[in-house]
């Protein structure tokens, strides 16, 4: 029974450790980029938009079908960068904790 108490200590220290790196997912702020950085999008740790910066020069009637993609661009960047980073801080918080091949946090 000793093993399956030190299983369950472990256990709780892996769930305050997901939480923990759960909480730094949601802080963080990526930004994502298309067309040298002439469309930027700001995306907060939870996958929602909290900005866009459009240069002005796009701003203009003939330009519309080309923002319409750089903005999807941006976007599709971002969040990118945000499953990166997010698999990043599971991948540190499950190192040398014995998970099977395949199995990924959070469940």
């Amino acid at each position: 029974m000793k093993d399956l108490g030190e299983l369950m200590k472990q256990a709780g220290a892996m769930q305050a450790k997901l939480q923990e790196a759960q909480e730094k997912i949601a802080s963080m702020e990526i930004e994502g980029q298309a067309g040298g950085g002439m469309v930027k999008i700001a995306m907060n740790g939870k996958g929602y938009c909290k900005g866009v910066a459009i240069e002005r020069a796009l701003l203009n009637a003939d330009e519309g079908e080309v923002l319409e993609d750089l903005i999807a661009a941006a976007i599709n960047d971002a969040k990118s960068k945000l499953e990166t980073a997010a698999a990043e801080q599971m991948k540190s918080l499950t190192a040398g904790f014995p998970l099977p091949p395949g199995m990924k946090l959070p469940f």
